[in-house]
């Protein structure tokens, strides 16, 4: 699986679904059942959107696209059984000749003896279930979203802070850790530690521990501590929303660091762009304090108040206008107007 950090941007993998994954123990609430085609279970799902055949019955199977499950319900059946004997064998073969992961049948109907004879020469399998057609494609497509979405580990710890998923990242032994904890003494919840699991959803990018690792948390010279154990079950969080990455980095001398607020940075995971914040981390500064403040901030800016860039334009309105400057220009010119050439950045 890759691992990434804040120096690049991170690469994600597609994990692939086999038919027998719909048959195993994680495809819980599906309860498929196998009629025909076992030789045919290692064939992949490769899109969580379903197919109906519809035209395919007919005779016309140019838009069956591999990697989608056929789902037969009982119109589909309803129409092969009227069909004469000759017409629905002739169907029915030219349909299992197409490059097909897999059909489903619903509603407890029993395949057509020529589906079953096909896909057991063929090697398609052919699954059946109880549930009705509407329900049963949400809970089969919800599943294939889950396990086909596009997926990573990364090297940071994940926290829910006032509700917002705050990704802590930094080189080892920085401290990400020792913040988490701190925030987690503070009231707020750990999702991960050391490894964010982080898919790909429509809601956006969701992380959640590695089952190994969930609930632990590792200091170095306490050891593995279990947070559940230690703060109760309101302390801890199965999955959450990434909506903002703070990455620590070690205080250097010299370096310009952002001082107003006003520089927006993005963190891209999976191709979708996250905010960022870069927080120095120096000895003396208390950490979990100011990803606490961060994390209020960014709410308060989702909410349309940015207090910087709301200083930045009183300044400029004391200051007088500049043609054609952005907000803020001439708070960040007078900044560096003021500081002697030769001064040397200090911790704060």
């Amino acid at each position: 699986m890759p691992r990434a950090g804040p120096g690049r941007p991170p690469q994600g993998q597609r994990p692939a679904v086999r038919v027998r994954d719909l048959l195993g123990g994680d495809a819980v609430g599906l309860e498929l059942r196998l009629q025909a085609g076992r030789k045919g279970l290692d064939r992949e799902v490769l899109l969580a959107r379903v197919q109906r055949p519809g035209l395919a019955l007919t005779g016309y199977t140019d838009y069956i696209r591999y990697g989608r499950v056929q789902i037969v319900g009982q119109s589909e059946i309803g129409y092969l059984t009227k069909l004469p004997a000759r017409r629905r064998a002739s169907i029915l073969a030219r349909l299992a000749r197409c490059r097909i992961s897999c059909f489903v049948v619903t509603k407890g109907l029993t395949p057509p003896r020529e589906l079953l004879a096909e896909a057991e020469a063929r090697g398609v399998p052919v699954l059946v279930t109880a549930a009705e057609s509407t329900p049963f494609i949400k809970q089969l497509s919800a599943f294939l979203e889950d396990r086909l979405a596009e997926r990573l580990h990364l090297h940071s710890v994940l926290m829910d802070v006032f509700g917002l998923g705050v990704l802590i990242t930094g080189e080892s032994g920085i401290g990400k850790s020792e913040c988490a904890l701190d925030l987690i003494d503070r009231g707020h919840r750990l999702v991960a530690d050391d490894v964010v699991e982080i898919k790909r959803l429509a809601e956006g990018v969701v992380g959640a521990s590695p089952e190994l690792t969930r609930y632990h948390m590792e200091l170095r010279g306490v050891g593995v501590i279990n947070i559940k154990d230690l703060y109760g079950v309101s302390s801890i969080r199965m999955a959450k929303r990434v909506e903002l990455v703070v990455s620590l980095e070690r205080w250097e001398s010299g370096k310009e660091y952002d001082r107003l607020g006003l520089h927006d940075e993005q963190f891209p995971i999976l191709g979708i762009d996250v905010p960022l914040i870069r927080m120095p981390v120096a000895p003396g500064r208390n950490i979990a304090i100011l990803v606490e403040v961060a994390a209020r901030n960014h709410l308060l800016k989702e909410r349309g108040y940015d207090a910087a860039r709301h200083f930045a334009e009183r300044v400029d309105e004391m200051v007088g206008p500049v043609r054609g400057a952005r907000p803020g220009r001439r708070t960040a010119d007078l900044r560096r107007a003021r500081r002697p050439a030769a001064r040397r950045a200090r911790p704060r």
